[in-house]
């Protein structure tokens, strides 16, 4: 029995590194592919797609790692978004995934509950982008994406939750 647990434990490692170095792959090349195709691609929040990705198909730890991280990368490869912006995004990122699990434990439709961690998270993150530009330590507009985008990618994102995040996921 231990060596089943174990190689199943050795294969979902080998699934998340594959999975990250994927997603580090996409978030070095968002740039590129934006100016490519001439189409903003953060429009789309891929980095909430990746966290969600890597909720569904990957462990949960996984995705709280890619949350905290996936901002930090994106900074270093192509320093957007700045420094103050990045550390709300991951901030935001921690909490869609944290609300979301506390709410599977109370909703308990997968639907509803990525739904709601998404929007909380948002409100969660315009609040304090809004207190740093009243300190005047982040300079720019409050928001960029419309709001009627976000609110169609957060639609998108809970339907593919609902179809593809199982929970709770059995851990090894």
């Amino acid at each position: 029995m231990k060596v089943v647990v174990a190689i199943n434990s050795k294969r979902e490692n080998l699934k998340a590194l594959i999975f990250n170095v994927s997603v580090i792959l996409c978030v070095y090349l968002i740039p590129t592919l934006s100016h490519s195709v001439g189409i903003p691609i953060y429009l789309f929040e891929p980095m909430r797609i990746m966290i969600i990705l890597a909720l569904a198909h990957t462990r949960r730890e996984n995705a709280f790692l890619l949350a905290a991280t996936l901002p930090i990368i994106s900074f270093l490869i192509s320093g957007h978004p700045v420094f103050p912006k990045m550390l709300v995004i991951s901030l935001e990122l921690i909490t869609n995934i944290w609300l979301f699990m506390i709410f599977m434990k109370y909703i308990k439709i997968r639907f509803f509950s990525m739904f709601f961690s998404i929007v909380m998270s948002k409100l969660l993150y315009y609040l304090i982008l809004f207190i740093l530009i009243q300190l005047s330590i982040y300079a720019k507009p409050l928001h960029s994406t419309p709001f009627l985008h976000q609110l169609i990618v957060s639609i998108i994102l809970s339907i593919y939750t609902a179809f593809f995040v199982r929970f709770p996921k059995k851990e090894g």
